[in-house]
Parts: C-alpha cells; sequence; structure tokens
C-alpha cells in the first residue's frame, strides 16, 4: 500500500513540475516571439533547457535551503566527515550552463536603434 502511495506521489509531482516548465516555457518564448523564424527553429532546444533549469534551479534552491548546504558523510566505520552538498554540486553546474544559455537567447534578441530626443542643449553649445 505504501509503495503504491509513493508511486502516486511521484506522478503526481511530475506532472506539476511539468505544468511549471511549461509556464516557464511560455514565459521564455513570450521574450523571444519577435525572433525571425529561422533564428527560433535554431533555439527551440536552448528555450525548453532553460525552462527546464529555472524549474530545477528553483527546487534545488529549495532543498538546500530546508537541507542547508553541506551534508555528513560516514566512510568506513569511525571516519565522519562533512562535505558540500550533492544539491549544491548540481545547483552551481547547472546555474552556470543557465547563465550561459540565457546569455546566448538575449544576445538574439534585436537591440532597438535608441533615438536621443533634442534637448536643446547641443544647439545652446554651438551658439556661443
Amino acid at each position: 500500500m505504501n509503495d503504491m502511495f509513493d508511486k502516486e506521489a511521484l506522478a503526481a509531482l511530475k506532472v506539476e513540475k511539468e505544468k511549471r516548465i511549461k509556464t516557464e516555457l511560455n514565459k521564455l518564448n513570450k521574450q523571444f516571439k519577435d525572433l525571425d523564424d529561422k533564428s527560433k527553429k535554431i533555439v527551440e532546444s536552448l528555450i525548453k533547457n532553460a525552462a527546464f533549469m529555472i524549474v530545477t534551479l528553483s527546487d534545488l534552491q529549495q532543498e538546500i535551503n530546508l537541507n542547508g548546504i553541506v551534508s555528513i558523510y560516514k566512510n568506513g566505520e569511525n571516519q565522519f566527515g562533512t562535505k558540500k552538498s550533492p544539491e549544491v554540486e548540481i545547483y552551481n553546474t547547472m546555474i552556470k550552463n543557465h547563465m550561459s544559455i540565457m546569455k546566448q537567447l538575449t544576445d538574439l534578441i534585436p537591440r532597438e536603434q535608441v533615438q536621443s530626443q533634442d534637448d536643446g542643449f547641443d544647439t545652446f553649445v554651438n551658439r556661443r
């Protein structure tokens, strides 16, 4: 009975995570909606991976906040110690990859030409 509950709970968590990833995917797609079709096809997997990483990083943050950044280990019978928790290791690696993906994506966004408004300063200086 308990094993069945665990499977159902895991399935529910998986469905909930997939929904969160889809929400992030929609947010990212809105951010990159102005890309041309060729670029969209190229970056589709980057956007999917970024959405996955956003959700997973959030989950890892919760886990780290709950359990801390170190874990205790036991080597053999009498050797104990502490080490960086596996969640911290995964988080550190994933955040670097996420930042790299986001930089690649944001570099593809067309930059708008900023037109400065004439405030009259140049005219004033040039008259003197």
